[in-house]
C-alpha cells in the first residue's frame, strides 16, 4: 500500500475547527473559500488538528482581507521559531470577490465571519467565510422557535403512520 489515501477519502476535506456559533448569531447568505497566509509552524500545528476560529472575524485593512483572532497554537517542537497565536492572517482571494465582499461590509453593514478551517483535497488550508447579517433577540428566539415546531411536527407524523 502506498503512503496516498483511501478512495473513500478522495475529495473529502479534513475539517479542522468550526464555528457553530455562526449559525446562532448570525444570517448566513453567502459563502467564499479563501486561501491564508501561514507560517510553516503554523501549518504543523493545524496539521496536528488544533485551532479556534469561535471569536474571529475578517476585516478590511486597504484593499486586503485579514483574519483577526484566529487562534493557531504554538507548535512544540519549533521551540524559538514560532509564531503568535493570535496574529492576523492576510486572507487570499481573487480581487473581484474581495471587492464584492468589501463593499457588502461597507454598504449593507454585512460582517465577514469565518465557519470552517480545513485541509482541501491537495493538502492546502482553506477557509471558509460568510458573509453575515447580525440576528436580533427576537430572530434568535423565531428560529428556535420553528426549530422546535419541527420537531415536534416530525414526533406527530412518527406517531400517526
Amino acid at each position: 500500500m502506498t503512503g496516498k489515501t483511501d478512495k473513500g477519502d478522495a475529495g473529502k476535506n479534513k475539517l479542522i475547527a468550526e464555528n457553530r456559533r455562526a449559525r446562532f448569531d448570525y444570517f448566513l447568505e453567502q459563502t467564499y473559500e479563501a486561501g491564508l497566509s501561514l507560517t510553516g509552524t503554523e501549518v504543523k500545528a493545524l496539521r496536528d488538528g488544533r485551532a479556534n476560529i469561535a471569536e474571529s472575524y475578517a476585516s478590511a485593512e486597504g484593499r486586503e482581507l485579514t483574519l483577526i483572532n484566529a487562534y493557531i497554537p504554538e507548535y512544540g517542537p519549533a521551540n524559538r521559531f514560532n509564531h503568535d497565536p493570535r496574529r492576523p492572517r492576510k486572507l487570499l482571494l481573487h480581487r473581484k470577490e474581495i471587492d464584492k465582499m468589501l463593499g457588502a461590509v461597507q454598504r449593507d453593514g454585512k460582517t465577514l465571519i469565518p465557519t470552517k478551517l480545513y485541509f482541501n483535497e491537495k493538502g492546502m488550508v482553506k477557509l471558509e467565510v460568510a458573509l453575515a447579517k447580525g440576528k436580533k433577540a427576537h430572530d434568535k428566539r423565531e428560529v428556535e422557535a420553528e426549530r422546535d415546531w419541527k420537531r415536534e411536527q416530525g414526533r406527530l407524523m412518527r406517531d400517526r403512520g
